[in-house]
């Protein structure tokens, strides 16, 4: 429900009430689950963000996303208003009619009513409408509305490739097809889910020369395009290109146990064609069209699933996208409603076959145990998934040490620190590592933070402890940008923190200064990093003892 009355975000709330009602009417059970929500696990509702809040380092109202985390529990909540049979079969009706509105009488759509018409709002809708004829709505056969307004837009559409046409021969010195070559993969797959929609002698020489352009100008599009042109001629008798395709990306795919089958090109940049989540959605549509290779659907699935483990899927677009290609590909992931077991020291924590207090629909369980109850047989976990798909969980220790005693620890996150003291020579400033220097009062210490990511991440904090001989220098807190990270850095009392939006994968280095106050031995503390957004995503570095003459 975002707020904006634009087409792209009409029509998604009308594919969403479409695709939800698909839902509850193939599966009835989970209308059931959706009110058992209601009823007896308020939790449910809230936030990533605010889960699990004795298991972070920082509390939410001292961060930046406070905001972030009532809209994310606001979407939860109108999660279970969505599959309202009643209020769906009245927000479907209501968009159809708003978009209907929307459509100008050449039959495109403009982003906003006023504005220019737009071919790639037109052709996502026209792709939405036939992703859900793919799926079996019944609605969009049996509706005469619907059915008229995707004809409309298709001949806008074709109008405008057969005008493309026209200018690339009539032009054949100036090269338009490689400037829009997107847009018209673009049309050929929004067009493909409509090949019974006759096509003039005109459409189909210009559709036959763009499907050329495709088999030859493949390999420099990026993999979303790559993608949608195999589908694309798979659908056109092209069998084999299409299939020669896929097999190339499949040879350039990185495969992984925790991450699943994705690309390492993959990032979010400024065009439809780059971003990511849609991109991995193609690319199950596209193995599951054109290979019918399950094994790589289950593993591409696996990325998708994870990304959202530590990300926030924050556009319609993408979330409609993921949607799409998790229920319509590979294994039916409603299917079976089995819980993974789970026993901690011999003890049972979670089944479907006892009622340990697991979440409706989502298997999600939490059990702590405090004091004695901790015993070291606990060390034994054992997890047996009986279905197909994937699961995840984590177990936490929490426990009280010195300070100089702790040592590293990792998990996709990484961090490092160290200190150096900045020395003035005859070449200029310099900087010793503290182990080979004496420290004195009045001395500037430089402190660099090392921090790792093997993935994307999202709502990122790193606290950074300083010995009580410490100043800071930088005392004021301030949004800073370095080496393509930004982040919020606020100096506290007995550390600074750092916040971070969104972490790629990668290697970052932050630095800052401090001035020596005061002398005596002291313990320096660690720096510990956490994903809020999946708090099992944490690690700190060693303890660190400073001497200060």
């Amino acid at each position: 429900e975002y707020p904006y009355e634009c087409s792209e975000q009409t029509f998604t709330r009308f594919y969403a009430n479409a695709l939800a009602s698909e839902i509850v009417n193939s599966n009835p059970e989970i209308k059931s689950v959706f009110n058992s929500w209601k009823r007896k696990s308020p939790n449910t509702f809230l936030s990533n963000l605010e889960k699990n809040q004795e298991l972070k380092l920082v509390m939410l109202k001292e961060t930046p996303w406070v905001l972030d985390a009532k809209n994310e529990s606001e979407r939860k909540k109108r999660m279970g208003l969505l599959f309202d049979l009643n209020k769906m079969s009245f927000e479907r009706i209501k968009n159809l009619e708003q978009l209907i509105k929307k459509q100008n009488s050449d039959g495109s759509w403009s982003w906003f009513p006023g504005m220019r018409p737009s071919r790639y709002i037109t052709q996502h809708i026209v792709t939405g409408f036939g992703k859900l004829k793919k799926m079996g709505v019944s609605e969009i056969g049996n509706n005469s509305k619907i059915q008229n307004v995707i004809q409309k837009a298709i001949r806008y559409l074709d109008k405008q490739i057969i005008k493309d046409y026209k200018e690339e021969v009539d032009n054949s010195g100036k090269n338009f097809y490689s400037y829009n070559s997107n847009d018209k993969i673009q049309y050929l797959y929004a067009r493909s889910f409509f090949s019974l929609i006759p096509m003039s002698e005109k459409l189909k020489l210009a559709h036959e020369f763009y499907l050329n352009k495709c088999k030859i100008d493949w390999k420099e599009q990026v993999n979303q395009t790559k993608a949608m042109i195999a589908v694309v001629l798979n659908r056109n008798e092209n069998k084999n290109k299409a299939k020669s395709i896929m097999r190339s990306l499949k040879d350039n795919a990185i495969q992984s146990d925790e991450m699943g089958m994705y690309w390492d090109t993959q990032y979010s940049g400024y065009y439809w064609y780059e971003a990511p989540i849609e991109t991995q959605a193609m690319m199950i549509e596209a193995f599951d069209e054109v290979l019918n290779d399950v094994k790589s659907i289950e593993e591409l699935k696996i990325w998708l699933l994870k990304s959202k483990q530590a990300q926030n899927w924050k556009t319609t677009k993408a979330t409609s996208a993921a949607c799409y290609a998790l229920l319509m590909n590979g294994t039916d992931i409603l299917s079976s409603d089995q819980l993974a077991e789970i026993s901690v020291g011999g003890e049972l924590v979670s089944s479907s076959k006892v009622d340990l207090g697991t979440e409706a629909g989502t298997g999600y369980i939490k059990k702590s145990w405090s004091g004695s109850e901790v015993q070291s047989k606990m060390g034994d976990i054992m997890v047996k998934k009986p279905n197909k798909g994937i699961a995840w969980g984590a177990m936490y220790w929490q426990y009280f040490e010195e300070m100089n005693m702790i040592t590293p620890s990792e998990s996709p996150l990484s961090i490092k620190k160290e200190l150096y003291k900045e020395v003035y020579t005859s070449v200029g400033k310099k900087l010793i590592p503290i182990e080979n220097e004496t420290l004195e009062v009045g001395d500037n210490v430089v402190v660099r933070i090392i921090l790792k990511s093997d993935r994307d991440m999202e709502y990122v904090h790193l606290k950074d402890m300083r010995a009580a001989s410490f100043e800071p220098i930088n005392v004021m807190s301030r949004y800073k940008y370095q080496d393509g990270l930004g982040y919020y850095e606020s100096t506290g009392d007995a550390a600074t923190n750092f916040f971070m939006d969104r972490v790629r994968k990668g290697t970052y280095v932050f630095e800052y200064p401090l001035r020596v106050n005061v002398k005596g031995d002291y313990s320096n503390g660690i720096s510990s990093v956490q994903c809020m957004y999946a708090p099992e995503f944490t690690a700190n570095s060693k303890g660190i003892n400073v001497k200060v003459k």
